[in-house]
Formats: structure tokens, C-alpha cells, sequence
């Protein structure tokens, strides 16, 4: 397992743990929830985990990106780096925040996060 990977499932099971004290928490001071509650509320931590686990690995797909920028799709040119920057697109698994690269095409005037 590489250093990397170690780290991300470390953090991971950290995040989870989190979110069973949560529910922990939750249902001590949740005086006789009806099955509708339950169900909100482990559907709300099952989001919130696949949004981290989402997040994770998109946020590491910047490492994989080509060390020169990317072409702009419509005139060809390189794309110059502009650092990281927060994106937040809407995912099947709610809107999931996470830091991109983000490049930009003088010639368009048209910016890219990869990846696309």
C-alpha cells in the first residue's frame, strides 16, 4: 500500500468515526424516533461520507494531470495554470466541494478544471 493511499484511508476512517459518534449522539438525545427520523438521519451521514469519499479521490486525480497545461479545446493553445481553486459541482451524491487545479486560455478567455 503506498504512502498515499495509507493517508487517504486513515483519513477516511477517521471521517467515519466522526460520523458513528454522530449517530451516537443523535439517538441519545432523540427521544423515541419513528422510523422516518432514523432513516433522514443515516441517509444524511451515508451522503455526507460519499461526498468525503468522492472528494478524495477527485482532489487526487490532480496529481495525475500532464506536467504541461492542457490544450484549450477550441484553439489549441496551452493552458496556463492559475492555481487551485474551490469548485463545488452538483454530483448525484449531493454538491461536493473540493480543490482543483484550474487553467486558463487567454486567447478564449476560457478557464477548465480538470477533470472535465
Amino acid at each position: 500500500m503506498t504512502r498515499a493511499r495509507e493517508e487517504e484511508k486513515a483519513r477516511l476512517v477517521q471521517y467515519v468515526e466522526q460520523l458513528i459518534e454522530e449517530a451516537l449522539d443523535w439517538q441519545e438525545v432523540t427521544d423515541r424516533p419513528n422510523l422516518t427520523q432514523i432513516e433522514d438521519k443515516v441517509l444524511e451521514l451515508r451522503r455526507r461520507f460519499g461526498q468525503e469519499i468522492a472528494r478524495g479521490i477527485i482532489e487526487a486525480q490532480e496529481t495525475k494531470q500532464p506536467v504541461p497545461g492542457p490544450r484549450c479545446e477550441q484553439c489549441g493553445q496551452e493552458m496556463s495554470y492559475k492555481g487551485q481553486k474551490v469548485v463545488t459541482p452538483q454530483t448525484w451524491l449531493d454538491k461536493v466541494s473540493f480543490e482543483r487545479g484550474y487553467y486558463y486560455c487567454k486567447r478564449c478567455e476560457a478557464g477548465f478544471f480538470p477533470p472535465r
